[in-house]
């Protein structure tokens, strides 16, 4: 039986309590809720990033939350792929904010450029390359500044909702590791708040 790959989920966001519940930290949200299914433990990494460990029907896999900030997400990702000798990037998966999407909408992709979103930025040119999977999370487009906007916490309305969007981005994560990430499109690339069957 062959022994599947070791694959590696990465949440961005910003260390310290401060950022704690921004729109920013929704990777870091999402690996939260995937620990606590799991019953799983963040623990220092060997490197600049923080790690739990856990076997998803037999597929082995890494949740990471780089502690260097957003912006140079891609020094923690670079020491992980070099530490655990992650050679084809397919096995990661990089789980972020997207405020150039609808709040609620999922978006998984197997490659691409960053967006504008500085955190995957920071990783695409660290690894040198823009074929590296991901799941982007909108959280709203209504702003005036970008940089506040992304700082900022959810409103009050949108908290309502938010443990809804949380579960399901965990279930796409989950559809990716298990099932590969074409099911997982096929099933997630939706906005969690509408209906599957709205619209025909």
């Amino acid at each position: 039986m062959v022994k599947a790959a070791l694959q590696v989920v990465v949440g961005l966001g910003n260390p310290g309590a401060e950022y704690e519940q921004t729109r920013h930290n929704v990777g870091f949200m999402v690996l939260d809720r995937l620990a606590a299914r799991y019953g799983c433990q963040f623990r220092k990494g060997t490197g600049q990033f923080l790690v739990a460990r856990h076997n998803l029907d037999a597929h082995p896999f890494l949740m990471i939350k780089p502690t260097t900030y957003m912006n140079l997400s891609g020094l923690a990702v670079r020491q992980v792929v070099d530490y655990y000798k992650i050679q084809d990037y397919r096995q990661l998966l990089i789980v972020l904010d997207d405020l150039n999407l609808p709040f609620g909408q999922l978006r998984l992709r197997k490659q691409g450029s960053d967006g504008g979103q500085k955190g995957l930025r920071s990783i695409l040119q660290a690894l040198g390359t823009e074929e590296v999977p991901r799941l982007r999370i909108g959280i709203g487009n209504g702003y005036s500044d970008a940089s506040r906007f992304v700082l900022s916490p959810f409103s009050s309305k949108e908290k309502k909702v938010l443990p809804l969007i949380l579960e399901t981005a965990a279930d796409a994560v989950e559809v990716t590791l298990t099932q590969g990430i074409e099911t997982a499109m096929n099933r997630y690339n939706r906005n969690v708040l509408e209906e599957p069957n709205q619209g025909g």
